[in-house]
């Protein structure tokens, strides 16, 4: 018997199988990056300003009036430097993030007959993981955006070199932890809740009401995840605000935030409200923006 004779006589799930085996990047389709990347690209450019007002919260646990304040005296020359890491970043990072999910969770429940919900879960943690790869973008947004740094350089470029060549290659991955830990789980509460409203919800003939169908989806469980996983943005901010010296762990930065903030949580949480806003409106139209281009895509 030939082997394309062998091929053909084999099951259909065990030639899916044996067709990934052979080519492992053939699950992954080039138009779910394409509809993450244009998404992202949309959100950051409209929401990049409430982003700032929320990282000045965060570093110095003021009040958003403060915040505002604070970049109002700046001027506008400052109000949108260190854009450029986050459009990178985040455009590539939403197209890894629908890309790797849906090219790791088609097979884990196609061909491995994984439980639909056990896959979103791990595809969710794979595509975050995979995220990290992309980190070095947040570490110089983190310095571009800290009034601190306005001295030491003035965009993108140089604060890369700043850093790289002033402090080596490992201080751009300053506050991997707390990164890991947000992403990873946040992709999969995202992925499992929107496919979930995805679902259940009804699909409405009126383009214009699908669209608000959309957003309000999207805003919704974007605001509640990133309000879960908010302490991680405030220990990721702390950690990569230095630059140079001695790298602590995760816990120990925790707890000194904690004790530092007069042992309240809720000081900890300093910003989590305009924060909450900014994800409620950015994930509202990412979440719109991607159905939007993938019908064009597909």
């Amino acid at each position: 018997m030939s082997k394309s004779t062998a091929k053909e006589s084999l099951p259909a799930s065990n030639q899916r199988m044996l067709m990934m085996s052979s080519n492992p990047l053939s699950a992954f389709d080039i138009r779910e990056f394409a509809c993450g990347w244009g998404a992202a690209f949309v959100n950051i450019t409209a929401t990049y300003p409430i982003h700032k007002i929320i990282f000045r919260q965060m570093l110095h646990g003021v009040k958003a009036s403060s915040a505002f304040e604070e970049l109002r005296h700046e001027g506008i020359s400052f109000l949108y430097r260190g854009m450029f890491p986050p459009l990178a970043q985040k455009t590539l990072s939403l197209s890894l993030m629908f890309g790797v999910y849906e090219g790791t969770r088609k097979p884990l429940v196609e061909n491995l007959n994984v439980n639909p919900y056990v896959a979103k879960v791990w595809a969710g943690i794979i595509a975050g993981t995979v995220e990290t790869a992309l980190m070095p973008f947040e570490r110089i947004q983190t310095l571009l955006a800290d009034s601190a740094y306005h001295t030491n350089f003035k965009n993108t470029p140089q604060a890369f070199k700043y850093v790289w060549l002033g402090y080596g290659f490992r201080e751009l991955y300053r506050g991997l932890l707390p990164i890991l830990f947000r992403n990873g789980p946040s992709n999969s509460v995202f992925f499992v809740l929107r496919e979930e409203a995805h679902a259940r919800l009804p699909h409405r003939d009126n383009s214009l009401y699908q669209s608000i169908q959309e957003f309000f989806a999207g805003a919704l469980i974007g605001a509640f995840t990133s309000s879960v996983f908010y302490p991680l943005n405030v220990v990721k901010v702390y950690m990569q605000s230095t630059i140079g010296g001695p790298y602590v762990n995760f816990v120990p930065v925790l707890i000194h935030i904690y004790k530092e903030r007069g042992c309240k949580w809720r000081n900890v949480y300093k910003g989590v409200s305009i924060n909450c806003t900014r994800a409620f409106f950015s994930w509202g139209i990412m979440n719109m923006a991607y159905e939007q281009i993938k019908k064009m895509i597909y």
